[in-house]
């Protein structure tokens, strides 16, 4: 949900970017946004991504499945894409046409991106799970 939205109640066309932006990174990464918790920090899915922007190491947030069969190239331009249509301000999206070019087009230099929106850490109380994947599986019996 945009960050004008879940504030203060504005919709706007710029509003479904900012959500084909969450849904752009949680592809690449196959991870959902509402949950996701990392070991090193409290951030979001957002978060992450755009810390791992500011750190020049993005291509961490691919998720390993498609490690054999990407082009490191798209994988980068669809997290880029991903980033600017998750800035914070409604004014620094970019419009349906703009996306769709951007992700199109190789050619194109594309700006540089600005802090996601909801990027502040959560409480360590919000956390889903330990960093330590835990598993209980229960077979079910008929009486």
């Amino acid at each position: 949900m945009a960050p004008e939205y879940a504030i203060d109640g504005k919709y706007s066309v710029k509003s479904d970017i900012f959500a084909l932006g969450v849904i752009l990174l949680e592809i690449v990464s196959g991870k959902k946004n509402s949950g996701f918790d990392h070991c090193d920090h409290y951030h979001s899915l957002l978060g992450h991504a755009w810390l791992l922007w500011k750190e020049n190491n993005i291509l961490e947030l691919m998720d390993e499945c498609l490690s054999n069969t990407f082009i490191e190239s798209q994988v980068k331009r669809c997290i880029h894409v991903g980033l600017l249509c998750v800035q914070k301000f409604v004014e620094d999206r970019p419009d349906i046409s703009s996306v769709v070019s951007m992700l199109g087009g190789d050619g194109a230099i594309l700006p540089e991106p600005k802090e996601p929106g909801f990027f502040a850490e959560r409480s360590p109380s919000c956390r889903t799970r330990s960093c330590e994947d835990t598993f209980t599986i229960t077979e079910l019996e008929a009486r």
